[in-house]
């Protein structure tokens, strides 16, 4: 994993970050880049637009446009934990708005990290609350299950299954993976990583792609600072993508946004180690950080958004966008390996 720029250590906190639109500048020259990305948005013109009762604000000009990750390429949303009970009728319901957001965007598809529909993933409750508002971009979302569509009283994942169909199942398994350009994605439902069936499907996967990067995504975070913590079922996986040089790796089940340096599957500091995104606030209610792990470089909560994924043939970055419509956070620019 290339980070333009990498900072000499990683940028971790000794506690929980302030629920601002705090911008961090990151780094040092990498040899031979001229002009480093320096994680701050320039001082000049932004540009506004309504969209669904939001004003959404963009940044005409940015400092941090480094080539590699601001390139022509494409976008992608992403969040996890997203439909609770609730209908745009309600003003404290947060997925109508979360949803107005990907509407904005546009992006060429949507990768939901679990969680997509509470309290138990019902087909019904599918129909009447998710359907309504991120169902509008149902023909391009690739989803994964969450814990909450293990709960299901017609049995596990019945309801995810019976409302995304073979969206979810493309090969008959709740797990499969898709390419884009320059890109292999990976989608995993980490409620059966102890299933010896999807880590050898994984093995066969990772050998068989071509693609020089690679993303995967799961429900359970193996590192978090939220109110669930790590969750060490996700190590083997982790340690076969970075054998693999994978670049990225999604989650959601806590319900804050957080971005880690790379790091490997021991929670060691590593270039070569994969980025991991926790994205749960898609409109679940919001979980405290509990305990700050030792590579989070950025943690915020009480905020409901979208990560608008940049994609390029050779790297990659991310914006947190809030329901407001401003930009709470901006990531690093990495290079695929």
């Amino acid at each position: 994993m290339t980070l333009f720029p990498r900072a000499k250590r990683p940028l971790a906190t000794s506690g929980p970050a302030p629920d601002h639109e705090g911008r961090r500048a990151t780094g040092t020259h990498r040899k031979g880049l001229r002009n480093p990305r320096v994680g701050l948005p320039a001082a000049g013109c932004a540009a506004l637009a309504l969209i669904g009762g939001a004003l959404l604000w963009s940044p005409a000009d940015r400092a941090d446009a480094a080539p590699t990750a601001r390139a022509a390429g494409f976008t992608v949303v992403a969040a996890g934990d997203i439909a609770e009970q609730c209908t745009a009728s309600s003003s404290s319901c947060a997925h109508p708005k979360t949803a107005a957001l990907v509407q904005k965007i546009n992006p060429s598809f949507v990768l939901t990290m679990g969680d997509n529909q509470y309290d138990d993933a019902r087909l019904k409750d599918f129909q009447k609350y998710y359907d309504k508002t991120w169902g509008a971009f149902k023909a391009k979302t690739r989803p994964i299950p969450g814990n909450h569509e293990t709960y299901d009283p017609a049995g596990s994942l019945a309801g995810y299954k019976a409302y995304f169909g073979a969206i979810a199942y493309p090969k008959g398994t709740s797990y499969y993976s898709f390419d884009k350009d320059n890109w292999h994605f990976i989608a995993l439902d980490s409620n059966s990583f102890d299933k010896r069936a999807q880590i050898d499907w994984l093995k066969a996967d990772l050998a068989a792609t071509t693609k020089k990067c690679v993303a995967a995504y799961w429900h359970h975070p193996l590192y978090s600072s939220g109110e669930h913590g790590n969750n060490p079922v996700g190590r083997p996986v982790w340690k076969l993508l970075q054998e693999a040089k994978a670049e990225l790796v999604l989650n959601g089940h806590d319900h804050h946004y957080e971005r880690f340096a790379p790091q490997d599957a021991d929670g060691n500091t590593d270039e070569n180690g994969l980025v991991e995104l926790l994205g749960g606030m898609g409109g679940a209610s919001p979980y405290k950080i509990e305990e700050v792990q030792p590579n989070s470089q950025k943690r915020i909560t009480k905020t409901y958004g979208v990560v608008k994924l940049n994609f390029t043939d050779n790297g990659f970055s991310w914006d947190l966008v809030g329901t407001d419509g401003s930009t709470k956070d901006t990531s690093p620019s990495y290079q695929c390996r």
